[in-house]
């Protein structure tokens, strides 16, 4: 997936996770970071957002790098209220975590 990024084919991004899926692959942390990498640098910052809905529905971890690519597509898609949302949300599952 990280390949994707360098190759700026966010497009090609989606086509591996639905692949992963359908042979059964789990999908941790990384992979899932990854790939809102890579759509945070394509400009997808809807595609990001809707990977942090499936992580957390799937009980996959969401750290830093998660929320910090997600906030980054929101901002560079012109959407500072979710980016903002996202800031706050990081931040208080920061406090949660170091209580």
């Amino acid at each position: 997936v990280s390949a994707c990024e360098k190759g700026g084919q966010w497009d090609q991004a989606v086509r591996l996770l639905v692949d992963m899926r359908s042979a059964h692959v789990a999908l941790h942390t990384i992979t899932y970071n990854a790939a809102v990498i890579v759509f945070e640098k394509g400009g997808q910052w809807d595609q990001a957002l809707r990977l942090l809905v499936e992580m957390s529905s799937g009980h996959v971890e969401l750290d830093t790098l998660t929320y910090s690519a997600a906030i980054n597509a929101c901002e560079k898609g012109g959407e500072r209220a979710q980016a903002l949302t996202l800031l706050v949300e990081m931040g208080w599952l920061l406090e949660q975590i170091s209580t």
